[in-house]
């Protein structure tokens, strides 16, 4: 750790960089996740690594732009291409937008069933509670609020997966082989490309961009770092959680499962961390939203069109928990959608983060940089236009 980056600098850095873990183990890493242990062991954990060097890698490169240039990556886009692409800066925008939309549904679906597995209250009512909460903390509107309080729920959700986790006992050579090795098992490319779109969120490019501000190159790249890792660990944790699993897949067959081989303790664990999961990502995934479009389309934050955006996208994932729509396919469909997405905007960042004419020398791509981020470019487009042949064809 550089000598000017102080102990309590760096520890306050992971936890405020902890929003990119809280955005990104939602419902969804819980779902894909503890799906992909179920049904084909630890043969995809080496997804996982990929996903979470590859966020590291991309958030890195995200918060680098803000840092150098003072402008978020939306802004430094616009700089980039001028007024004569705002077509396309709608475009984008309205993309990310749909995205966390599918998310937030995603969101309030898991919190709310963690919720009723812990409580047993009906799903309308801890619909309208989860939404009233989150709501009053969005309204109030300190992003590092926020964020410190998801850093905290985090780290306490991955305590819990991890207890989880120790039960499974898996090989030591066949998880560390599971680890480096690419697999594709028949029948595994939609959860392959949901791994990866939920952990390499496309929206959390524009959400650490846009939070970015303020820190030092050193602070970020520490936080960012190990924020991600603790982040990518906990998804392991779940993964492996997911193998003591068998039989049709939904939350109260994993919650059952676990209290049938382990205990109630098990089941409750699983219960909070889907709770935990879902409540800080209802809140990362609107915030997000609304960041992109100030990122992108030059609003103020707290002006009516940044809290319009917010609170469209809450209102999105409310509605589908009062219809009480069945949250599993909802979820494993919001992760592939933003796996396809995922290229496009790595794309993006690519052009800006390699910028002669903006960002001075040392904050600029070294070759190494580029050449992995063009590989997280092709295999993520790789896998997704594999999986949208195999759905068409």
């Amino acid at each position: 750790m550089p000598k000017s980056l102080s102990l309590r600098a760096g520890l306050g850095s992971v936890l405020f960089w902890s929003v990119i873990s809280a955005a990104f183990i939602g419902p969804g890493t819980v779902t894909t996740c503890a799906m992909a242990g179920s049904r084909f062991g630890v043969s995809l954990l080496w997804t996982l690594m990929f996903s979470t060097l590859g966020t590291v890698l991309l958030q890195e490169a995200a918060a680098r732009v803000t840092i150098a240039s003072g402008l978020s990556l939306g802004e430094l886009l616009t700089q980039i291409y001028g007024p004569r692409i705002r077509w396309l800066m709608v475009l984008l925008f309205g993309t990310v937008t749909l995205g966390c939309a599918a998310y937030q549904a995603g969101n309030i679906l898991g919190a709310v069933s963690g919720l009723g597995l812990l409580t047993g209250l009906s799903t309308p009512v801890l619909t309208a509670l989860t939404g009233l909460v989150c709501i009053t903390l969005l309204w109030q509107g300190s992003t590092r609020f926020i964020a410190n309080m998801l850093g905290l729920v985090v780290f306490g959700m991955g305590i819990a997966f991890a207890y989880v986790a120790t039960s499974a006992s898996p090989d030591p050579a066949e998880l560390i082989r599971s680890l480096v090795t690419p697999t594709l098992p028949p029948d595994s490319t939609v959860l392959v490309i949901g791994l990866i779109g939920t952990t390499i969120v496309p929206y959390n490019l524009f959400l650490g961009s846009g939070i970015g501000q303020g820190q030092s190159l050193a602070e970020m790249r520490w936080g960012i770092g190990l924020a991600v890792l603790i982040g990518g660990l906990i998804s392991m944790a779940i993964l492996l959680s997911g193998t003591l699993v068998s039989g049709e897949f939904s939350f109260q067959t994993v919650a059952q499962t676990l209290e049938n081989r382990l205990g109630r303790w098990a089941g409750s664990l699983f219960s909070f961390g889907l709770f935990a999961a879902g409540f800080t990502s209802a809140l990362t995934a609107p915030l997000a939203a609304a960041v992109t479009g100030r990122s992108l389309l030059g609003w103020r934050e707290g002006s009516w069109a940044y809290r319009a955006t917010w609170l469209s996208v809450m209102i999105v994932g409310l509605t589908f928990g009062m219809l009480e729509v069945k949250p599993v396919p909802v979820i494993v469909l919001a992760q592939a959608t933003n796996g396809l997405l995922l290229p496009l905007v790595a794309v993006f960042l690519l052009v800006a983060v390699t910028n002669k004419a903006i960002l001075p020398v040392a904050y600029r791509n070294r070759p190494w940089q580029t050449v992995a981020m063009l590989f997280v470019v092709v295999v993520t487009a790789f896998l997704g236009l594999r999986n949208l042949w195999l759905a068409v064809f």
